[in-house]
């Protein structure tokens, strides 16, 4: 298959990065293995870029993995791939930068992609685009945790996305795997799959909520059989402005249908201590 464009190596080569220890640093390995997997694929037209905001924007995410990621979980609300403003800027699911900055606390140096489109520069944290999806899912937690902090949400709750690519065609414009031909796209989320499954078992979720139609379908694939068959999959209408639905009270609807699965009550009856939440000075 033709390429052209692909994820920059990671800063350490080949090498592993120091790594926390615990579930953390579980969760991380896992995701560096993922990534040894997709460096090595290549990708037919309409692909004409590929980010990797896990090899390019590995701090940021490494310090939200830390500092949120330090115990089991019940709930794992699960995105497709990153948004160009969102985690390909901060390398955080979802990740608008005001929020990422200024709510999750989560800051770090963001390097750039080796082959970049004009119109799509990385810019990390000083991106001043906004990626509407992200504003509205993390306004959406925001009141979940009536306006305190994030504290309650991830003592129960954590936020991933299945594929940590992104992809650009010739003109900048934004691409999902639902975009890509069929072989290339079973190819690319066959190892996501396996990945979803040995993150579900870490973190000892019961129940998958994936965000769009494409994530909750990839998660009931995934996760279907084995030691993830009893795992709940459920779905939640996606916050992008390209949804009809979600420019039409997307919060209000989610929030209902959070409601609905039980996270509100779950959140609210959380024992939540902020030490949980408290990992260790991020590796230098």
């Amino acid at each position: 298959m033709e390429s052209r464009g692909s994820p920059t190596p990671v800063a350490w080569g080949e090498e592993t990065p120091a790594l926390p220890e615990g579930l953390a640093g579980s969760f991380l390995q896992a995701e560096l293995e993922l990534n040894a997997v997709l460096r090595a694929m290549e990708f037919p037209q309409p692909v004409c870029y590929v980010y990797n905001p896990l090899e390019y924007a590995w701090e940021p995410h490494r310090v939200y993995v830390e500092k949120y990621c330090q115990s089991q979980k019940e709930v794992l609300v699960l995105g497709m791939n990153p948004g160009p403003f969102g985690m390909v800027q901060t390398g955080v699911p979802f990740g608008e930068v005001k929020s990422v900055r200024d709510w999750l606390g989560v800051s770090g140096a963001v390097s750039r992609p080796r082959v970049e489109h004009a119109k799509r520069p990385v810019l990390g944290l000083d991106c001043q685009r906004t990626e509407v999806s992200g504003a509205r899912f993390w306004g959406l937690v925001r009141r979940l945790c009536r306006g305190g902090g994030p504290g309650p949400f991830f003592s129960r709750c954590f936020v991933h996305n299945l594929c940590p690519l992104a992809f650009l065609d010739a003109a900048g414009r934004n691409l999902t795997p639902a975009d890509l031909p069929p072989a290339s796209r079973e190819g690319l989320l066959a190892p996501c799959d396996r990945s979803l499954r040995r993150v579900v078992e870490l973190l000892g979720v019961g129940t998958v909520i994936g965000v769009g139609r494409l994530a909750e379908r990839r998660a009931r694939r995934a996760l279907a059989g084995g030691a993830t068959d009893g795992v709940r999959v459920e779905g939640l209408a996606h916050p992008s402005p390209r949804n009809p639905r979600a420019n039409r009270g997307w919060e209000e609807a989610a929030a209902a249908r959070l409601e609905e699965l039980g996270v509100t009550r779950l959140l609210t009856a959380a024992d939540f201590s902020p030490d949980s939440l408290t990992g260790p000075p991020p590796a230098d």
